[in-house]
């Protein structure tokens, strides 16, 4: 189960302003979660707006009808759902509008709270504590708050959750006597100025409101009705090429009859199929069974191109059998010297079977296997004799 408060501010002046706070009557504190529409639609009238910030606060359902729904009653089905049992609960709201037995606020002006949400606004003791300072200042024998409007229904930011920011609240009041001296100060040139530049204007009675409201004085609107010119828009008369209106849309019966969309397949799957396929057999054919074939190549070549094709080939076979039976050189270290003494041929220092794989890089005298003797030139008369290397 859950209450509805439901309070009129506006129950004699038109416009008619309503607030309605959804609270769960559940002692338990458990997160309640309230869902509004129309009943029979999917979702609210165009002026009423519904707000709830967490499933643990109340939803607020507030807004401001239009002369046009004035003698319609408006039903609004409000659902609640218990995040915790799961349980729901439902209930209708009847709001009932009745045209103004006296004449409309003239004067209306409206004021822009900084520190305030629009649902802190709402509550009952807030809005009379603003209407009271709006009435010290401006002193009209009748005042009412006509239309409440968050901020962020009117473009503002959200703002960032430091310092206790708020959204802000758009408090629209009449009365019926003309605006105040302080009031008119926020039209001065000098306050117009410090605007432009941003900053705050000099109000002589903004301390009457700086207690508990915080008033952006370069946001203030002042309306005046009488001076209002109306403008009266003509529905223009539908000519060559409008359509006429036709009422609602009447969406077609339950009882269709029944289709058959095997011609459509033929026509969206089976007709490509069968074109890619023929076309498969003519490209295979094509390249398959259309070749002119070697002989029909060298007929068409001249002769001098062929020889020199043929020559070409026989020359790169014949270097490719050259290279698998040609030999690696020895190095010219183990070539045979000359003895330019004697002019004998001297062997290379390591025979062919010497194993050159353990053999130091530095070699000494100790570690020569193979030693070799060359003669060595005597002076004249004597004999030679050997020199070991």
């Amino acid at each position: 189960d859950f209450k509805l408060r439901c309070l009129f501010h506006n129950a004699r002046y038109w416009p008619p302003y309503c607030s309605s706070a959804l609270s769960a009557g559940d002692p338990s504190n458990d997160p309640i979660t309230f869902n509004t529409n129309l009943k029979g639609y999917p979702d609210r009238p165009g002026w009423l707006r519904y707000i709830q910030r967490t499933p643990h606060s109340d939803g607020v359902l507030y807004g401001s009808p239009t002369a046009e729904h004035i003698g319609k009653p408006t039903v609004i089905e409000i659902t609640a759902y218990n995040r915790r049992t799961f349980e729901t609960a439902r209930h209708n709201l009847v709001i009932n509008i009745k045209a103004a037995e006296e004449f409309p606020l003239p004067y209306q002006a409206e004021f822009y709270i900084k520190n305030m949400n629009v649902e802190e606004m709402l509550a009952s003791e807030v809005l009379g504590d603003f209407l009271g300072a709006v009435k010290n200042v401006w002193q009209p024998e009748r005042l009412n708050a006509i239309n409440i409007t968050s901020a962020l229904d009117r473009g503002g930011r959200v703002p960032l959750p430091i310092n206790n920011l708020k959204e802000g609240v758009y408090v629209m009041v009449g009365a019926d006597v003309p605006f105040s001296s302080c009031l008119r100060e926020v039209e001065s040139p000098h306050n117009q100025l410090r605007c432009s530049q941003e900053m705050e204007p000099v109000i002589s009675c903004d301390k009457k409101f700086r207690a508990q409201f915080h008033i952006d004085w370069c946001k203030i609107s002042l309306v005046d009705i009488n001076k209002v010119v109306p403008v009266y828009v003509t529905r223009p008369e539908p000519g060559t090429g409008i359509l006429p209106e036709f009422g609602e849309y009447k969406p077609p019966s339950e009882s269709l009859k029944s289709r058959d969309y095997f011609s459509d397949f033929l026509v969206t799957l089976a007709v490509p199929s069968a074109v890619a396929l023929v076309l498969f057999f003519i490209l295979g054919y094509t390249m398959c069974c259309r070749r002119e074939g070697v002989e029909k190549r060298n007929m068409q070549t001249p002769d001098i191109q062929l020889v020199h094709h043929s020559s070409i080939q026989k020359s790169t076979k014949e270097l490719r059998s050259m290279s698998k039976n040609r030999e690696i050189s020895w190095p010219l270290s183990t070539l045979p010297v000359f003895n330019p003494v004697s002019g004998e041929v001297v062997p290379p220092i390591h025979p062919d079977n010497y194993e050159t794989t353990s053999m130091p890089l530095m070699q000494t005298q100790a570690n020569l296997q193979n030693q070799i003797t060359i003669p060595q030139q005597r002076p004249s008369g004597e004999n030679l004799k050997t020199a070991v290397l």
